[in-house]
């Protein structure tokens, strides 16, 4: 009878619930006995039929588990498609951007501040020949500030319109604005001290000086700043340009451990070493890698190159001309002025000091020794600069003697000693080595491009390729199990 009741009790208990009747009691009757067990079995039911509680169940199945590996690596395939094509599309971009705009701009930049420079030596210069001036420097003047005139328009290209003070090129469309405001004013202070110069009146060094103060002081500074701001335009992108996408690689090589291991896995519960999908899917990921690998590394090789060669070779050039047309401008306006010598003479020996030590730097740096292209005219400014300086310490001898006439022929004329000349050859040096950098830059930057150009559209694609080889590898194992 005790096991019995026992019997009963157990099956009568469920879920912690007991429909048996506590101890002294009275008995249920059979109906409701039945009502329970009835409850009890539809509560069953409820639970078994939630599907939480039938997904929870399926999980812990073999099929299950194999259905969750299928859904993960087919995500992972997906996003790591997506993040290699978006990263390796945005670097190739930015490459192109960097030669279709930002070089231009700054090469336009700094082309503005040459011609600017050059405007004003050539005022200068035809100011101190007193009278008409020649055909020549009439014709070197106007010719350069139309080419500035043009390559302002150049560097401003692209420059945002509106007034955002927190603008990135909130700066450079202030330095514009100096430029096309004070620029006017400047060729009316040239032109009124040019007629006063044919009228022999003495106020016309006046007007020159003023102009000139103008140049120095407003406008080349201005010019300066935009070549800085185009020029940082070039140098920040290289920074990550030259590191490789880490980011890629590790995801790369991620799918493809998670490949391996769920080879493995397949292999102890299916009794089958191989599953054709996922050779397929760790064969494509596998060629992406190396296809990245080759691409990117030669990419990132190539954007170097045009870095160290390139670019930073190229700011120093520009920053060495840009110096060499301070120094020629504060030569020639010692002489408007009829200054004594060396009260301009600091500036100029500043400048001339600092444009050899650039020049020995450049020369000595073991990147450029094979670069003839960049090292020969190198050398030549060397030599020119050597020349240029001993013509102007005879025109402090002149000048300092009183004989103004011949410090006057020596600092415009086309003699072997002549300041002219040795400015000149530096100039047209520099201009030389200039162009073999910037040529050596937007090569290895095409090139770098070219290397991307299709890399992330390829990977992406092979991303997708091995989410369908998964599923296709895949599918097969789940419905054995049904």
């Amino acid at each position: 009878m005790a096991g019995q009741v026992y019997r009963v009790r157990s099956a009568l208990t469920h879920a912690g619930r007991s429909v048996l009747p506590e101890r002294g009691s009275p008995s249920p009757t059979l109906r409701q006995v039945i009502a329970d067990r009835r409850e009890i079995a539809a509560m069953t039911r409820e639970r078994v039929s939630s599907p939480l509680v039938t997904a929870r169940f399926y999980a812990t199945t073999t099929p299950g588990k194999l259905l969750i590996i299928l859904v993960a690596m087919v995500l992972a395939c997906g996003l790591t498609g997506w993040y290699s094509s978006v990263s390796l599309t945005d670097r190739s971009q930015t490459l192109e951007a960097l030669v279709d705009r930002a070089e231009p701009q700054a090469e336009a930049a700094e082309v503005l501040y040459s011609s600017l420079s050059v405007a004003d030596a050539a005022a200068n210069s035809a100011f101190i020949s007193g009278g008409r001036e020649s055909p020549e420097l009439r014709t070197e003047y106007m010719n350069a500030m139309a080419t500035a005139s043009s390559a302002m328009i150049a560097a401003a290209d692209g420059l945002s319109l509106g007034s955002d003070p927190d603008s990135r090129d909130h700066p450079a469309r202030d330095d514009l604005k100096t430029l096309a405001t004070s620029i006017p004013i400047y060729t009316g202070l040239i032109e009124t001290a040019r007629t006063n110069n044919r009228l022999a009146n003495p106020v016309g060094s006046a007007y020159l000086s003023e102009a000139s103060t103008l140049m120095l002081g407003t406008i080349l500074p201005a010019a300066q700043r935009l070549y800085e701001d185009r020029s940082s335009a070039i140098s920040d992108p290289q920074r990550t340009l030259t590191v490789p996408p880490w980011g890629v690689y590790i995801a790369l090589m991620m799918i493809i451990a998670m490949m391996i291991l769920i080879g493995r896995y397949l292999a102890r519960r299916t009794r089958r070493h191989f599953n054709i999908g996922l050779i397929g899917a760790l064969t494509a990921m596998v060629v992406g890698t190396v296809w990245l690998l080759v691409s990117g590394l030669l990419s990132v090789a190539a954007a170097n190159t045009a870095k160290t060669s390139g670019a930073d070779p190229l700011h120093t050039l520009t920053t060495m001309r840009i110096l060499t047309q301070q120094a020629r401008s504060a030569e020639t306006l010692s002489l408007v002025r009829r200054s004594e010598p060396g009260e301009l003479d600091a500036g100029f020996n500043k400048d001339l000091q600092e444009i050899g030590d650039s020049t020995r730097k450049l020369l000595n740096n073991p990147s450029h020794a094979d670069n003839s292209g960049l090292t020969e005219p190198l050398a030549d400014v060397k030599s020119a600069l050597a020349r240029w300086q001993s013509a102007h310490d005879e025109v402090g001898r002149r000048l300092a003697s009183g004989d103004f006439t011949a410090a006057r022929a020596l600092t415009i004329g086309n003699g072997n000693i002549s300041t002219a000349t040795g400015f000149n050859e530096v100039n047209d040096a520099l201009v030389k080595a200039i162009a073999e950098a910037r040529t050596t830059f937007r090569h290895n930057i095409s090139t770098a491009q070219q290397l991307l150009g299709f890399t992330g559209t390829g990977i992406g694609a092979l991303c997708g390729v091995a989410a369908l080889a998964v599923i296709a590898g895949m599918i097969p194992r789940i419905r054995e199990y049904r």
